[in-house]
C-alpha cells in the first residue's frame, strides 16, 4: 500500500512518500483502501511531537505509528472475523 509516513518529529519535511506491506485486519478491525483524507489539529501537533506530555503514548524518542490521518473516506477492502456491520466493498468515512 502507499503511505504517507513520519519516522521523526519535525516539520512536513520529515514526510515520506512510500511502500509498506498491506496489512491484515486484527478480529475487530477493518481495513480500508483510503480514497480521500485529511491532516486535522490532532495530527499537526503528533507530526511536531508536541506538547511534549503526549510523548509517552506517542513515541518518545520517535513516532510509535507511523502514518498520520484519522479522518478518512474510503472502501472496506477487508474485515476480522469479530465485524458484522460493514463487509468487503461499503463505502465508508469517518474520525
Amino acid at each position: 500500500m502507499k503511505a504517507i509516513v513520519y519516522r521523526t518529529y519535525g516539520s512536513p519535511d520529515v514526510l515520506e512518500f512510500t511502500t509498506l506491506a498491506e496489512p491484515t485486519p486484527k478480529p475487530d478491525e477493518v481495513l480500508i483502501r483510503v480514497v480521500a483524507s485529511s491532516i486535522n489539529q490532532g495530527d499537526w501537533h503528533l507530526l511536531h511531537g508536541e506538547p511534549l506530555l503526549v510523548r509517552p503514548s506517542a513515541g518518545l524518542w520517535r513516532p510509535k505509528h507511523p502514518i498520520l490521518g484519522a479522518d478518512v473516506a474510503g472502501v472496506v477492502v477487508a474485515v476480522g472475523r469479530a465485524v458484522t456491520r460493514f463487509e468487503p466493498g461499503d463505502a465508508v468515512f469517518g474520525d
